[in-house]
């Protein structure tokens, strides 16, 4: 199985490569400039200068794209719709790091953890971003997309447990009422949904065990 990794330098991305390569997959690290990766291949150009030919021969394409300010968080869109473009009406299935703002926290999905009177306001312009591209990302029944949300404290340095728990639209806890994520584990969910490829055009969200 051939992954593109694309921004492959970002701090999730590095540990997706990471746990692809560890299983044996061929992996491409897809950066703008100089990047140590443990991926086989590095293709050294930005994503909105990614071409149909440059996906072309990959099985899965993971976008593990992230802005973070305020004049940048647009790029949440528009470089998922850019991605989505290249590889309409193929096979290649596109999965996408997600964000948790817009889990739903009751059954009727009408209110999210960004609506939360605990949501942080500092947060609630990147959660709207992302919630944003999320919407759009549904409405594309040309592509195999799959987003993956993370729980709702999603922990940069956090250990690999090697174990976690996979939901559906709505935000889950685990055994001892927690939220929670490292990236490591969320990479080998990440990775897990590359091989099967069980839950295309779904949002799913994991949380560790």
């Amino acid at each position: 199985m051939k992954i593109a990794v694309v921004c492959a330098n970002g701090k999730a991305g590095k540990l997706i490569v990471k746990e692809a390569v560890s299983r044996g997959l061929e992996v491409t690290a897809v950066v703008r400039g100089e990047n140590a990766t443990e991926a086989q291949k590095v293709l050294k150009k930005d994503l909105f200068s990614l071409t149909a030919d440059d996906l072309r021969e990959f099985d899965v394409v993971i976008d593990a794209f992230g802005a973070w300010t305020e004049d940048t968080l647009p790029l949440h869109s528009t470089s998922l719709k850019h991605l989505c473009d290249i590889i309409s009406g193929t096979d290649i299935r596109l999965l996408v790091v997600g964000g948790a703002g817009s889990l739903y926290v009751n059954p009727e999905h009408t209110v999210c953890v960004a609506d939360g009177p605990d949501f942080p306001d500092s947060f609630k312009p990147l959660a709207g971003a992302m919630a944003k591209a999320l919407s759009e990302l549904r409405k594309r029944e040309d592509v195999r997309w799959t987003y993956i949300s993370p729980a709702g404290d999603f922990q940069a340095e956090g250990e690999r447990t090697g174990k976690y728990l996979l939901g559906g639209e709505e935000l889950i806890l685990n055994s001892k009422g927690e939220s929670i994520i490292s990236y490591a584990d969320y990479a080998i969910a990440m990775v897990d949904e590359a091989i099967t490829g069980n839950n295309i055009q779904k949002r799913i969200s994991v949380v560790r065990e």
